[in-house]
């Protein structure tokens, strides 16, 4: 009877055990199989541009009553007013208020002055919100007597134009997030966008005309897509139609380096004062913070008007890489000069009058209800939330292998049974030895 009861419990460890296995293995299975626990599926929407405090009270109040909006150390918005009623108004909605002399409208008349001038390669000029001027620039490239000349007219417009010169020279930055490269130079990708029916790469217009062939390698066996409605000079953007029509898994992640990328949530306009990011597959992930708006650089190929101005560095190859900060679209990379060993400047095209000239969507992550969530409203910022640059690799994969809370419980399912195996044979084979031993000695006795 007793030896019964061993026999039963024996089977029924050994069934356990087995069925174990078989429900381990399900679960690696369906784990393997299954999505990441955080979806990187982009989906299209039109994501309406998102403003800050600020830049909604100067569109409020208008340009003869501000001088525009910036972020202060400690993130709180602060505008520029020109009268009491107004710096009131401002103070009413949370924010704080900067008496200034002159108003939006007067430093606008000033740079519209500095356009009618000759135009002088390597210069750029642009608003100085904080400090209420134009900041003139001037290149290595810029000869003393055409400096001399742009001088005289600064001088003309009024004491509010600041002159200054710069090391290094200002030019476009082709030669970056992913890399595209075409007999007209080597670029960046920038975001994924759409019409609804085909999937496109926005990038930097001076990478190349339309009609531009894109590749992945410098051998040009991987075609990407094929380079239309850009604008250069003027602007500074252009898409790129992907061969296929699709811009595939992973289309809301910009690449940030070593496999790793960033996901993009929504679009918005640039902040002065706000921290930002920038990436390209030459320099990689770089940090800095915007310095200026509606900047105006003439490049020795055209002049571009209406750029973010930032002290970011970038490097040839990083043109047309996307600019962002907590997840939310804000340029592409157009040029600047410095470098990421000593620094400099660097000029964005803004994503938002991209999207509206060419009438495109952003492909960003999906959010809960649908819609992307608003910029940060303080000056400090991260990049956003990180996402594998491609849909799944190896590296996902393992990770995943070794996440508790994804396949984890299965492998312990299955080491569980494995030793129930282990063990039941083990003692089914010391039970026999035994029983041997027993039945032989009493022969032999």
């Amino acid at each position: 009877m007793r030896h019964a009861r061993r026999r039963v419990v024996r089977r029924v460890t050994q069934l356990a055990a087995v069925g174990g296995l078989l429900l381990g293995g399900t679960m690696v299975t369906t784990a393997v199989a299954s999505e990441p626990p955080d979806p990187t599926v982009g989906v299209p929407y039109s994501a309406k541009p998102g403003t800050g405090m600020g830049s909604d009270l100067v569109s409020r109040l208008g340009t003869s009553r501000t001088a525009g909006s910036w972020v202060d150390s400690s993130g709180r918005p602060v505008v520029a007013v020109t009268d009491e009623k107004a710096a009131a108004e401002v103070k009413r909605a949370g924010a704080q208020a900067k008496m200034v002399p002159r108003s939006m409208s007067d430093l606008k008349s000033a740079t519209s002055a500095l356009r009618s001038a000759p135009r002088v390669s390597g210069t750029s000029w642009s608003l100085d919100y904080q400090n209420n001027q134009v900041v003139v620039r001037g290149d290595s490239t810029v000869s003393s007597s055409d400096w001399s000349r742009l001088t005289e007219v600064a001088d003309g417009i009024g004491g509010f134009v600041r002159m200054e010169r710069t090391e290094g020279t200002f030019t476009t930055r082709i030669n970056g997030a992913e890399p595209i490269l075409s007999t007209a130079g080597r670029c960046s990708a920038g975001f994924n966008v759409t019409d609804g029916k085909t999937d496109y790469i926005l990038t930097a217009g001076h990478c190349g005309p339309d009609g531009s062939v894109w590749f992945s390698d410098d051998r040009g066996r991987d075609q990407v897509g094929t380079s239309l409605k850009g604008s250069f000079p003027g602007d500074d953007y252009s898409l790129v139609k992907y061969d296929s029509g699709n811009a595939g898994k992973g289309a809301e992640v910009v690449a940030v380096g070593e496999g790793e990328g960033v996901r993009i949530t929504g679009v918005a306009d640039a902040e002065v004062g706000k921290k930002i990011f920038r990436s390209g597959s030459t320099s990689g992930l770089r940090e800095g913070e915007v310095t200026a708006l509606n900047a105006t650089v003439n490049y020795p190929e055209g002049t571009v008007t209406g750029l973010i101005e930032t002290n970011v560095c970038a490097e040839p190859g990083d043109s047309g890489g996307p600019m962002f900060a907590d997840g939310i679209a804000l340029g592409l990379t157009s040029g600047g000069s410095g470098d990421c060993a000593a620094g400099g400047t660097t000029f964005f095209q803004p994503v938002t009058k991209a999207l509206t000239e060419l009438g495109v969507k952003l492909i960003v992550a999906k959010q809960a209800g649908g819609t992307a969530p608003a910029p940060s409203a303080s000056g400090a910022a991260s990049p956003g939330s990180s996402a594998p640059v491609t849909g799944e690799d190896v590296a996902g994969l393992l990770t995943r292998l070794t996440d508790p809370r994804n396949v984890g419980p299965g492998m312990l399912v299955i080491a569980g049974s494995l030793l129930a195996l282990v063990a039941t044979r083990w003692i089914r084979s010391e039970q026999d030895r035994k029983a041997y031993r027993q039945y032989y000695s009493a022969t032999w006795g």
